[in-house]
């Protein structure tokens, strides 16, 4: 195979591998791994798509109660067997961060700009039932509390959290059940379904198939 068929075959391949992810026309929010994952090219995390997902899988940690909440503790132990269990083919996922915003339009912490800036939530309103196109490529979004990673520095009993049912910021002690909604830096792989693998294998092939043919003209 010449150079040129060969960069075509590798362009080729790249475009298929890409289109593995898709994006919302409205926003930076892309789905992928299938829909297990939300990324925001904005900020360069990965968001769990389920938000909800301690309900059906506890990875082992007890503590969690049956709607999936959870106190701050056992919310790090979920997030640390999930990192044991190579989630998604990952070991680096977390709580998100916060800063220290208190009350409404908390853009500054991690969910407070996904829920705002990505998902379209308006303070004193609920995210259900307020948001954009992207609300759609999440699921199990509760309207309710979720716990971030990030200690009250002005009392380490307690630590930051966010609201979406209304967009507050708060603070709350480290024993209340809130949910959690993983997250990682920077984007997941993405991997090719088995459609996109046999369309990738039959385009090399009729490349290569050309390039031979062409070489013995």
């Amino acid at each position: 195979m010449n150079f040129k068929v060969f960069k075509l075959s590798l362009i080729a391949a790249g475009i298929l591998l890409g289109s593995t992810g898709q994006a919302n026309a409205t926003d930076t929010l892309i789905s992928e791994l299938g829909g297990q994952v939300v990324y925001d090219a904005t900020t360069n995390l990965s968001w769990i798509a389920d938000a909800n997902l301690a309900t059906t899988n506890t990875f082992g940690v007890s503590g969690i109660n049956s709607d999936g909440t959870m106190n701050w503790s056992t919310a790090q132990n979920w997030i640390a067997a999930m990192d044991a269990a190579n989630y998604l083919g990952y070991s680096d996922w977390r709580l998100p961060t916060s800063d220290t915003c208190i009350s409404f339009n908390c853009t500054g912490s991690e969910m407070g700009n996904l829920f705002y800036n990505g998902l379209g939530q308006v303070a004193g309103s609920t995210i259900t039932t307020t948001h954009n196109g992207n609300y759609s490529l999440f699921n199990n979004v509760q309207s309710n509390i979720y716990w971030s990673g990030t200690v009250y520095a002005q009392n380490t009993n307690s630590a930051w959290n966010f609201n979406t049912n209304d967009g507050n910021q708060n603070a709350y002690n480290k024993g209340y059940g809130l949910f959690a909604l993983a997250v990682r830096s920077g984007q997941v792989a993405a991997v090719p379904e088995p459609e996109n693998y046999g369309m990738m294998l039959g385009g090399l092939g009729l490349l290569c198939f050309m390039a031979r043919r062409k070489k013995s003209l």
